[in-house]
């Protein structure tokens, strides 16, 4: 009876699908910015070290620990700003390769990572020492942060590898799972709010027990299927609806009149935009899985 089966194929008749050469291309202006994501990770680590050592044996945050703390959140916006470059100027020169996917994840998991885990551990929960259990596993919740964002990361690259992608299918232009920026730019918008309190002589102990319960839940969604809306689309010639303008004016007026308040109510809604839609209208299992996203 004949088989249908194909023979082997010997070694020296393998043909990968791609080119190692070219995938692994170093394009200078895409992988500069990321070189510089990185630098203003590192950087903004060692600062929220410094703001620690700063703090010790203080009660409140000293102003040396303040500033550097503030550096450090700075420092995260540029990354966000970097990476934001990279990947934007990667499809408009039409230079996009794998290496520069894997090495814009790496120096993510840095920024976007080890940094806001880093503010976590060392500023986030200091409202709580007045419950000593936060404190001790403080260390946990940090860490919890990291691994997701680096899961995340993961599954980004995997799901969105063209050999992965069908011909002729559209994809999903939407995140699923909190974009591992968006989570970095929330924890830093916290610092600044906590600093902003704590410069003012306000209360900070009424925070205490939202702030580990939330810094878990962003950690969840970005391990999540819970989509959020991706402005990696949106140029000179994308077109928008009147309400929506409005709505990204009103956001952007805010963060300039009210600043820390506002940055962190921006990221804030935009976290609890996505969530409240997914409740409210969960995807059908079979789209989420066949429709790798963006």
């Amino acid at each position: 009876m004949p088989s249908n089966s194909r023979p082997p194929l010997l070694d020296e008749d393998y043909e990968p699908p791609l080119d190692p050469a070219e995938a692994s291309r170093i394009y200078f202006l895409p992988n500069l910015m990321t070189a510089g994501n990185l630098f203003c990770g590192f950087v903004s680590a060692i600062m929220c070290i410094q703001a620690h050592y700063a703090m010790r044996g203080a009660d409140v945050i000293t102003t040396e620990a303040a500033d550097l703390f503030k550096r450090a959140v700075w420092l995260i916006f540029g990354a966000m700003a970097f990476d934001a470059l990279d990947g934007r100027l990667a499809r408009m020169g039409g230079k996009e390769s794998f290496f520069g996917a894997e090495f814009d994840s790496l120096a993510d998991v840095v920024s976007f990572g080890l940094a806001p885990a880093l503010m976590v551990f060392f500023l986030i929960l200091s409202p709580t020492q007045g419950y000593p259990h936060f404190r001790e596993i403080g260390w946990l919740l940090g860490f919890i942060y990291l691994l997701c964002a680096a899961i995340r990361l993961a599954r980004f690259n995997v799901i969105t590898h063209p050999l992965l992608q069908k011909p002729g299918r559209s994809s999903n232009k939407d995140f699923v799972g909190l974009p591992v920026p968006a989570a970095a730019g929330t924890v830093a918008a916290l610092v600044l709010f906590l600093l902003n309190l704590a410069a003012h002589e306000r209360e900070l102990q009424r925070w205490a027990l939202i702030l580990p319960v939330l810094m878990l839940l962003i950690a969840f969604l970005m391990v999540s299927r819970v989509r959020y809306p991706s402005g990696k689309q949106i140029d000179f010639q994308t077109k928008t609806k009147i309400t929506t303008l409005i709505l990204y004016v009103i956001a952007a007026a805010a963060v300039v009149v009210y600043k820390e308040f506002g940055m962190l109510a921006c990221c804030l809604g935009y976290i609890f935009y996505g969530l409240i839609r997914h409740l409210r209208n969960p995807p059908a299992p079979e789209s989420t899985d066949s429709n790798p996203p963006m």
